[in-house]
């Protein structure tokens, strides 16, 4: 494949133009992008620059991407890198600073003109600080090694971004201009440019047993589509696609990189309906189960997309057989047996119940029950003295919870031991009878990547590390461990309640998921618009907190008068926090891009375990706070009259439009 060039100096031509030349190789054709028209020109070879143009200090490792905000457009340029391995002989590299340049001279990123680039800034820079973005200039980081291996011939003279795996190329939206020139003005090839990054983990260290020494390699890739948050993205869309999807993929090579290597892949998603959890401000949210026209449809294309891409496929679901999580695992298995879908088994774990007491060492039950899949399904293995793969991986195994974090984290990784067991026997590197667990810098290795890889996947989608990591780093259920659950599980809370909305935005901003478009009121970012009796009493519950702190300091006059001071305010502080819990949903940090307020405000046949936090139900109160609700109700109404004119359009028209 055709590498990509890894250091840029940048020349800015004061309002005029940004120029990126490559260091390496000498004479290679630099980039141009006109700030006053947009135009991006791939200039002719030692083209001078110009005679104002001043060298930014900073080196560019990388462009990610071009972004439209409601102002000026902006181009993410990458300017520190942090060498994360080698793999393939390769470096992998994680970005780890970034520039925003806007194209609108009239327009500053440390000034922004308005409340509302500020804001939309603001979602950018929490974005790319936020998450954990991986690249390789020389080695396809977005795809699997047999994927890579099965395409190696056609690949050669292919440019990174064309074979990256559409689902993992998390920034291919930001590039989707580049490629546009690219692939309509051959000598604009622009393909040198395009960096194709991940959202993931990477983690590779050495291990050595006996005469062998090993690598170990942990990469996990997550998908861009119905990408976003924990409570905000759940369940699957119409085209097939969910929620937190993510595939893993472990490697052990053996020797040098030239040598043996052996791939195991798994995958997660949320479970594949149309469902969600509605945020009320209570621990339990609302469980909504909506079924509509095409959610066999639906179900059936996201697992033809597993059956086309990984073979047979094993499903394991980890959720509550009773309680909370019962419906949705109903609505799963019924949707199952609809959709009759070959080469697919499901597998159903009640984990919390066969795990119940601590007893972790329970996983070995599912882990039987999938041996004969695991067997059948295999690996990759590729020895480079034979021609063809000794192995091939014909099949995956899909696991999923409610939230696929951390069940699915300590049912992945025991099923990844397993695997790493028998391939190291089926090398003869460990005998038939032994076990890594005898071999103490390979097991240690192992669930230190295993848990660094739980953790980082639940901070992307929940916003905390991982629940019972203490059992993936340690083979065992630890006293400790409870009590840094219990801390993750109240920092969960308040993330996803307070302060998901904005992060929501973010991944629709990113992904491409949302943009401007004509009739958008831009002061919805930054207004609040919710009546006074909505907004009122959070501010009055920190009054009361107030006056109650000074209470206990003011100096007692009698004990008479600071009964009833003390009762006043506590109970003005108790009322106005029931009134903000009776009506929570107006008081969940919603995304304010896309509200999913025809999740909220669903109607038709489902299921909806309650309909906490719109209130008390009386006619008066219900008329003064019906200034938010019906807006809302409105917007899911056209919302739902949307979606229905599209699949209308896409049964006439015999196609569906796909946005990248």
């Amino acid at each position: 494949m055709k590498p990509l060039h890894q250091r840029l100096n940048l020349y800015i031509d004061g309002n005029e133009t940004y120029t990126f030349v490559p260091v390496e190789p000498v004479g290679a054709r630099s980039l141009t992008i006109y700030r006053n028209s947009g135009d991006i020109v791939l200039n002719v070879p030692n083209i001078p620059l110009p005679a104002n143009a001043e060298r930014s200090v900073k080196t560019v490792y990388g462009i990610y991407g071009m972004i439209s905000l409601a102002m000026s457009d902006y181009i993410i340029v990458i300017t520190g890198r942090e060498l994360r391995g080698h793999l393939m002989r390769q470096n992998i590299y994680r970005a780890t600073e970034y520039d925003i340049l806007p194209l609108n001279p009239d327009v500053s990123v440390q000034n922004p003109p308005n409340a509302v680039e500020a804001h939309l800034l603001a979602l950018v820079r929490s974005h790319l600080q936020g998450g954990t973005f991986y690249f390789s200039y020389a080695w396809d980081i977005t795809r699997r090694l047999q994927g890579q291996w099965a395409t190696l011939q056609q690949d050669t003279d292919k440019p990174l971004w064309e074979i990256a795996d559409d689902r993992f190329f998390w920034n291919k939206f930001l590039h989707n201009r580049f490629i546009d020139i690219t692939s309509t003005n051959p000598d604009q090839n622009l393909s040198a440019y395009i960096l194709p990054v991940i959202y993931g983990t990477f983690d590779i260290r050495p291990v050595r047993i006996s005469i062998y020494q090993l690598r170990l390699c942990l990469i996990s890739r997550r998908s861009r589509y119905r990408a976003g948050t924990r409570y905000f993205r759940r369940g699957i869309d119409s085209e097939g696609h969910v929620a937190n999807f993510n595939e893993t993929e472990q490697i052990l090579l053996v020797g040098d990189e030239s040598g043996t290597q052996l791939s195991f892949v798994q995958i997660r998603g949320s479970i594949p309906v149309y469902w969600a959890e509605i945020n009320t401000l209570r621990y339990k949210p609302d469980v909504q189960i909506m079924e509509l026209q095409d959610s066999v449809d639906a179900l059936r294309a996201h697992l033809q997309e597993n059956l086309n891409l990984y073979g047979k496929q094993s499903l394991v679901n980890l959720v509550n057989h009773k309680g909370h999580e019962k419906p949705v695992k109903e609505a799963f298995e019924k949707y199952m047996a609809q959709a009759n879908m070959p080469k697919t088994k499901y597998e159903y774990f009640d984990f919390h119940t066969e795990c119940k007491n601590m007893r972790w060492d329970r996983i070995s039950v599912l882990i039987a029950n999938l041996e004969e899949d695991l067997i059948e399904q295999g690996y990759f293995h590729l020895d480079s003295n034979k021609p063809e793969p000794v192995k091939l991986q014909t099949g995956v195994v899909r696991t999923n919870c409610m939230d696929n974090l951390d069940r699915t984290n300590v049912a992945q990784s025991a099923i990844a031991k397993w695997m790493l067991n028998r391939q190291l026997k089926e090398l003869r590197v460990i005998q038939e009878n032994d076990s890594i667990d005898n071999y103490d810098e390979l097991i240690r290795d192992f669930r230190e990547m295993w848990t660094d890889h739980a953790n980082s996947i639940s901070i992307a989608y929940s916003g905390t590390g991982a629940l019972k990591t203490d059992f993936t780093r340690t083979g065992k259920r630890t006293r400790k461990g409870p009590l840094e659950d219990g801390w993750n599980s109240v920092m969960r809370y308040l993330k996803n309640n307070f302060f998901d909305g904005a992060r929501q935005d973010a991944f629709d901003l990113m992904t491409g998921a949302w943009w401007p478009r004509r009739g958008w009121n831009p002061s919805t970012l930054v207004v609040d618009r919710r009546p006074l009796i909505i907004r009122a009493p959070p501010y009055i519950l920190y009054f009361s907190l107030f006056m109650i702190c000074a209470g206990m300091t003011l100096p007692r006059t009698s004990d008479y008068s600071l009964f009833y001071y003390f009762l006043l305010w506590f109970s003005i502080a108790f009322l106005s926090l029931v009134f903000i819990f009776v009506h929570g949903i107006q008081y969940v940090s919603w995304p304010r891009l896309q509200p999913p307020t025809d999740v909220i405000y669903y109607e038709g046949p489902g299921y909806r375990s309650g309909h906490k936090g719109k209130g008390l139900g009386l006619p008066g109160l219900d008329k003064l706070t019906a200034g938010v609700a019906a807006p809302a109700k409105m917007l899911a109404e056209q919302q739902h009259q949307r979606a229905r004119s599209k699949r209308l359009n896409e049964i006439e028209m015999g196609t569906k439009e796909r946005v990248d």
